[in-house]
């Protein structure tokens, strides 16, 4: 099943002589299950593709198809519907919301959603300890380290029945050890069905991945499978 399909996609901000074309004719389909990496340097459309692959902003020309459905179908109550039951975003920002701690911040997409307090809190804590921070459930974003928001928000993006992930540069805080956490939480994550997309300028964390394409002003140059990564070494065991 297909969850993700962008046709012919293109981003063009500002008019005149500031026109900027973020994305040029950009078209990418993911499967269900399927995990691929977005690379490609600094302005190459990146992070434009993301946000529009995730509602958050809809591109001037093309069609983007989540789970079947045209995004330009929809209105804009049933966009944010959408990324709360279905789609898990890590910002390179996080976006955590201050005022709440580590757990309410997990589990606030399921309590907007009609999931009761108690049982998105024990969904929210399940994902915090997945990722080494049952510890930090308590804490709100002031009082941890840039790695620790950047779990909390991984942490948000996968709780639930998410059909789609799309992560910003997901282990850019993260020393070497917590990012292969995070991206063993992705694989899995994928294995259980969800489709996966990840923006990253690192090698290591995109051999993880089925498939890498790579961007370069605002074009798709190329597709390819990564090398043997850590990954392919995993037992199926290992891998859950």
């Amino acid at each position: 099943m297909t969850a993700l399909e962008l046709r012919d996609v293109s981003k063009v901000y500002g008019v005149g002589p500031t026109e900027v074309h973020a994305l040029r004719n950009v078209s990418l389909t993911v499967d269900a299950g399927v995990l691929v990496a977005v690379m490609g340097p600094s302005g190459s459309g990146k992070s434009t593709l993301l946000t529009i692959a995730g509602s958050l902003e809809l591109p001037t020309t093309g069609e983007v198809i989540v789970e079947g459905t045209s995004l330009a179908s929809m209105s804009r109550n049933e966009r944010a519907r959408l990324r709360r039951r279905s789609i898990g975003y890590v910002f390179q920002d996080f976006n955590l919301l201050a005022g709440l701690t580590s757990l309410e911040n997990v589990a606030l997409p399921l309590e907007l959603d009609g999931v009761g307090a108690k049982r998105a809190r024990v969904a929210g804590m399940q994902a915090l300890e997945e990722l080494g921070m049952s510890d930090r459930a308590s804490r709100f974003p002031d009082e941890l380290s840039g790695g620790e928001r950047q779990r909390v928000a991984i942490a948000r993006a996968v709780v639930g029945d998410r059909h789609l992930l799309l992560a910003d540069e997901p282990s850019g805080a993260l020393d070497s050890v917590n990012a292969e956490g995070v991206i063993r939480l992705v694989r899995a994550a994928c294995q259980r069905g969800v489709a996966g997309v990840i923006v990253t300028h690192d090698a290591q964390l995109a051999s993880w991945a089925d498939r890498v394409v790579f961007l370069r002003d605002g074009r798709i140059v190329d597709q390819t499978m990564p090398p043997p990564g850590p990954e392919s070494l995993l037992t199926p065991d290992a891998r859950s």
